[in-house]
């Protein structure tokens, strides 16, 4: 490679950032779609599937180019979407809820919201294991459950009316 393949572009910059914009929105939507436990509790099987995914679009967003100005010109364009739907969604609810969600209850009261654990594809063991996480051992313990916009899971444990502590 000479310096003008490594500095030189093979394609018009605006079609780096037209590509790598529309890359980056299509994969949130993916993403966005793909649910909450996706984004918030990687398994090695997510990881995989995150880096192949990176690896899968990468062509489609530098159209060929290999110099070192198409990659920088891409890494700023993906840094600047990724500003602006941080920005957009600090300013509007509708925006933050489409983008990101909202919390979904799993446990109120210590029943089980079995739909909610379905939709969010958890099993009742990664629900115990959060519990376990919190020093939460029977779920008629748990006053409230989340599965939080990121991912993560809150327990709030019920208050202990026995009075022996916790």
């Amino acid at each position: 490679m000479d310096l003008d393949e490594l500095l030189g572009l093979s394609v018009p910059w605006w079609e780096i950032v037209l590509r790598g914009t529309v890359v980056f929105v299509v994969l949130m939507v993916l993403i966005r779609l793909s649910g909450k436990r996706t984004v918030g509790q990687f398994t090695p099987f997510d990881l995989l599937v995150l880096v192949l995914l990176g690896d899968a679009v990468q062509g489609s967003m530098l159209a060929g180019d290999q110099s070192l100005q198409g990659g920088l010109l891409l890494a700023l364009t993906l840094l600047a979407c990724n500003r602006i739907v941080a920005f957009a969604t600090a300013r509007s609810r509708p925006l933050e809820f489409l983008v990101e969600g909202r919390a979904d209850i799993l446990v109120r009261n210590g029943d089980v919201d079995h739909r909610a654990l379905r939709r969010a594809d958890m099993t009742l063991d990664d629900l115990q294991e959060a519990m376990r996480e919190n020093d939460c051992v029977a779920i008629r313990d748990v006053r409230l459950a989340l599965l939080e916009k990121d991912g993560s899971i809150t327990i709030l444990k019920r208050r202990d009316s026995g009075g022996s502590g916790g």
